[in-house]
């Protein structure tokens, strides 16, 4: 199985052409579901398993790998299923999501494919709000699903959401009234944890949940001001695995738009193990952030947002006169 992600290196010229590899697994079932392959560092049979007393229910033990202790989450009973029973044959997808690095239990894994993203759709409308789905493709006439992994996290080692009274401070003295920061994530869990994160400066926002929608969301915005869009929207914040559109194409179809380049482009995302800097210099990116930390991502908010609003402070005696 590690020869399945050898090549992992090799593919990095995907980046920015809203193309992504899946990694596709099985749990309980002969369903389908993907894994970006950026997100995985080995995959292995299932080690021998250390009971970890106390732990959350769908924590199954720490793997002990290289010397290094790993956590290993049962997928299948995070996501609302039976235990992965027969830990002989079962694989553990090793990954590095938030600044962690944790295991996945599965029951099966079988290749690699080479996908885009605009036959990545998002999860179908009317599935209610406690399905851990946020994307779906076809693969072979059969549906792939891609699971929502904060919400799984969220669940078992959920984040702390408070933003510090010193960062707080910060923005006491800049008025972000008439501006909006997007924000563009899949993940209904990521989109709260932003808008709770934004809401304690009083900064007002915009969410959309893929790259897609952003882009025609901000075009629309363009039509109507007729100029330069970021005197109202002086920052987005966006993912990068989002259906349809991912974050680094939608930066570039920013930066290359002649009413949306000045807009300031975070990139928010759970890929940190993989992520460098010239991959945001690459696609125009304005910085990057791994999720998910409120101190860390409210205080590059208040950097992008503070000449917007000064430059706001500074004309509105002239709009008032």
């Amino acid at each position: 199985m590690s020869s399945l992600l050898s090549n992992i290196d090799q593919k990095t010229n995907i980046v920015g052409q809203n193309r992504l590899e899946l990694l596709l697994f099985r749990l309980n079932s002969m369903q389908p579901f993907g894994i970006n392959v950026f997100k995985v560092r080995e995959v292995l049979q299932c080690p021998e398993l250390s009971a970890l007393p106390g732990a959350h229910p769908n924590v199954r033990g720490i793997a002990h790998l290289r010397g290094e202790p790993v956590t290993v989450i049962d997928l299948s009973m995070a996501t609302g299923g039976q235990p992965i029973t027969d830990l002989s044959t079962a694989y553990v997808l090793v990954t590095e999501y938030n600044r962690h690095t944790q295991g996945f239990l599965v029951a099966g894994v079988d290749r690699i494919i080479s996908s885009n993203w605009e036959q990545i759709m998002p999860a179908p409308q009317g599935a209610g709000k406690a399905h851990y789905v946020t994307a779906v493709t076809k693969v072979d006439n059969k549906l792939v699903q891609i699971l929502d992994v904060e919400k799984v996290f969220s669940e078992i080692s959920p984040v702390d959401e408070t933003v510090s009274e010193s960062v707080k401070e910060k923005s006491k003295t800049l008025d972000f009234k008439n501006l909006v920061v997007l924000v563009a994530d899949d993940s209904a869990v990521a989109r709260n944890q932003v808008k709770r994160a934004l809401g304690a400066i009083g900064v007002e926002i915009q969410t959309v949940n893929d790259g897609r929608l952003a882009l025609d969301w901000l075009l629309a915005k363009a039509a109507e001001i007729g100029g330069d869009v970021s005197s109202q929207v002086p920052l987005l914040i966006s993912d990068i695995e989002m259906p349809e559109m991912d974050g680094y194409t939608l930066t570039a179809e920013i930066k290359a738009h002649e009413q949306l380049k000045n807009i300031h482009v975070i990139l928010h995302s759970s890929l940190s193990g993989v992520f460098n800097n010239a991959m945001v210099s690459k696609v125009g990116a304005d910085q990057f952030i791994a999720k998910f930390h409120p101190d860390e991502l409210v205080s590059a908010v208040q950097q992008w947002m503070h000449s917007a609003a000064a430059q706001q402070s500074e004309q509105a005696p002239a709009d008032q006169h």
